[in-house]
């Protein structure tokens, strides 16, 4: 899929079009310097995900519209951060923070965090996405593990795995994404030791994950959002992957 994974303008390529996807920084206030580092020209981004509040927040942020505008003026897609609770939560509810996304950050698409994963839940699922497209292109549905694969028919992206370092080294990809190409998934991992950095590249290769986010940042046993700040060796994994390195 093009419109999530295509390298941008002066950005290094590699064969699966690899790059990041940016799980969704802490408030710029709070980390000014990991949103300025998303305009650094020839970082390989993907997209970058906008969470105010658990989603848009109940007002518009000013601080967060101009991040949101600094990243669009440099070529970022940036995509509203959608909770869909596993399935449970309202379709309207969903489809009214779709809104005000839009209306307030103009965000290019949406990231659906906690989705479900089993197959009862795809056409509630499905019913959600093709009303998103109905507002916007590039739609990232964020189970966390491998899910039923008729949701691959969906999205333009499925995030397959997210967790930390110590269950992914050894993870296992479901057969039926082998019918995808790299393009279609994504990984985020966290607790990735430096040291450890290229081997956790060659597993989302391996694996045909073309976007991805590793950082040595923990989640302290669910205590803490590893995805909050950059990690340590940020100039290294830009490096990494703009040039290719993991293939």
């Amino acid at each position: 899929m093009p419109y999530l994974t295509s390298t941008p303008s002066g950005t290094a390529s590699t064969g699966l079009s690899a790059g990041l996807g940016i799980p969704g920084y802490a408030h710029p206030l709070v980390a000014p310097l990991e949103w300025g580092e998303l305009t650094r020209p020839g970082t390989p981004l993907h997209w970058v995900v906008l969470n105010v509040s658990d989603g848009p927040g109940n007002r518009p942020d000013p601080l967060c519209l101009e991040a949101a505008g600094r990243l669009r003026n440099a070529g970022v897609r940036v995509l509203g951060h959608l909770d869909v609770t596993h399935g449970a939560r309202p379709f309207g509810e969903i489809v009214a923070d779709a809104h005000r996304h839009l209306d307030w950050y103009q965000v290019d698409g949406y990231l659906l965090d906690r989705c479900p994963t089993e197959r009862g839940a795809l056409p509630g699922i499905s019913r959600t996405v093709l009303t998103l497209r109905a507002l916007l292109g590039g739609i990232v549905l964020g189970h966390g593990t491998h899910p039923h694969p008729g949701y691959a028919e969906s999205a333009d992206q499925l995030v397959t795995f997210s967790g930390p370092w110590s269950d992914y080294r050894w993870s296992q990809v479901a057969e039926w994404t082998a019918d995808h190409p790299p393009e279609r998934f994504c990984h985020f991992v966290h607790g990735v030791p430096r040291v450890h950095l290229d081997e956790a590249l060659r597993v989302a290769r391996w694996q045909g994950a073309a976007t991805i986010y590793f950082t040595d940042r923990t989640d302290r046993g669910g205590r803490a959002d590893p995805w909050a700040t950059l990690p340590g060796y940020w100039d290294d994994i830009v490096s990494l992957v703009g040039t290719g390195v993991s293939e």
